[in-house]
């Protein structure tokens, strides 16, 4: 039986490693040392002494890859929370220096909003100004405009979204208090009406994304909630969720427009940049001039602004939406997608597999928290293999990993999500991980 006398020491695995992949001498003695601790523990437990070197080399080449990598999505899921949601439209990140908050013409500080203001007002008809998400800019907007004071909002907009955050509890931590109004499917203007008092600050309507509530339901359109607004004093802010600025209705998806609520005469909307937009995510404030201008003074938008990166990448996305250039934004490109492009699209996978597989119709949903319940037609690929699960986990950790989806104890590879670029990585793992 093996003891920890048996174990080699530090300096004998370093001389034992035939690759250190670049890393310095600190480095690769702290993933020895690392890696002689597990085997310490195992020993202790009743296990074997094995071979340092492999191990250490191993862990070397791991770390010399980077954690965040591009995955083939074949789930068909377009907006895939755990991938990322919106994939971004290509651009090149700016090396060096730029002129992140520097006016180049005046020679004087600037800011940052400019780069993204103009195209969002061309856009949208209001001004506008980024926060890191959709969830910093409802926290932002209603600790700016009603702490200390009510806010009026409908029960049945009372929602939960990913990853635990509840409208009633962003509330309380941005320091406004709830006043719910109407019940849980039904709500009317004579509700919002009758709770309006003088601590009253907001009236707030949330855009419920993730879910739909059916039949015996009511509430108030928007422009009643604006004009109730306006003959009150009191400003109107829309929650709107997926942001859509291009109109999908064409492909059988009803999601709400920025636009629209722009026409109705909501006087702040806030919305999220990497669902429909399809750009990175990031969180848009538009409405009224002076009300934008207010939410931006507030003390915590410097700790919810974004940085370069974001503004540079929304910045190509947002100017592919003013062209109209559907193509140009990868998750859009991927809605108006025709079905017989993603018919030939399986059909050319499908040819070049030598396992047994079949080319079927099949339904995509859109995903990341929009169009509940709505679904797009597609092609699939459906592999038959033995153990399904086992290969769908090859297929994750092959070279380019591959996120696919299981029916039926099929392999379904959805052609909608996967562009043609990625068709020969994509086959390469297929083959990798039947062989």
């Amino acid at each position: 039986m093996d003891s920890l006398k048996d174990l080699p020491s530090v300096d004998q695995v370093l001389r034992s490693l035939s690759n250190r992949y670049g890393w310095p001498h600190e480095v690769v003695v702290a993933e020895i040392r690392a890696a002689l601790a597990e085997q310490r523990e195992a020993l202790k437990a009743g296990g074997a002494v094995v071979e340092a070197a492999p191990i250490v080399e191993e862990r070397l080449r791991k770390l010399s890859r980077p954690s965040l990598r591009n995955v083939i999505n074949a789930t068909g899921v377009v907006l895939h929370t755990n991938l990322g949601r919106a994939p971004l439209a290509e651009f090149q990140p700016l090396s060096g220096y730029t002129n992140l908050e520097y006016d180049l013409a005046a020679g004087k500080r600037g800011k940052r909003d400019v780069h993204t203001s103009q195209v969002l007002e061309k856009l949208i008809g209001r001004p506008a100004i980024l926060v890191n998400n959709n969830a910093a800019a409802v926290y932002l907007v209603l600790h700016e405009m009603a702490a200390g004071h009510e806010v009026i909002v409908s029960r049945g907009e009372l929602i939960e979204i990913g990853d635990g955050f509840r409208i009633p509890e962003i509330m309380t931590r941005s320091g406004s208090v709830l006043r719910e109004v109407g019940t849980t499917n039904r709500t009317s203007l004579v509700d919002y009406r009758n709770a309006i008092n003088a601590n009253t600050k907001l009236i707030m309507r949330v855009h419920p994304s993730n879910f739909r509530v059916t039949g015996f339901t009511a509430r108030p359109s928007l422009k009643e909630l604006a004009d109730l607004g306006r003959e009150t004093g009191i400003p109107v802010y829309e929650d709107l969720g997926s942001g859509c600025l291009a109109d999908l209705r064409a492909q059988g998806i009803d999601e709400p427009l920025v636009s629209d609520s722009v026409a109705a005469g909501v006087n702040l909307l806030s919305f999220s940049c990497d669902k429909l937009l399809g750009g990175p995510q990031t969180g848009i404030i538009a409405g009224d001039a002076e009300l934008v201008a207010r939410v931006r003074r507030n003390p915590m938008y410097r700790a919810f602004r974004v940085d370069k990166l974001i503004i540079q990448a929304l910045e190509t996305t947002l100017l592919a939406l003013l062209r109209q250039d559907w193509q140009a934004i990868p998750a859009l490109r991927m809605i108006f997608a025709n079905t017989d492009a993603l018919q030939k699209r399986a059909q050319t996978v499908h040819a070049q597999l030598d396992i047994k597989s079949e080319v079927i119709k099949s339904e995509s949903p859109i995903g990341g928290g929009s169009t509940p319940d709505q679904v797009l037609p597609t092609w699939v690929v459906a592999l038959e293999v033995p153990n399904p699960n086992a290969f769908e986990k090859r297929l994750r950790v092959a070279e380019r990993p591959v996120v696919a989806r299981i029916e039926r104890d099929r392999i379904i590879l959805d052609m909608r999500t996967i562009a043609e670029s990625e068709i020969p990585a994509l086959v390469a793992a297929i083959k990798s991980a039947a062989s």
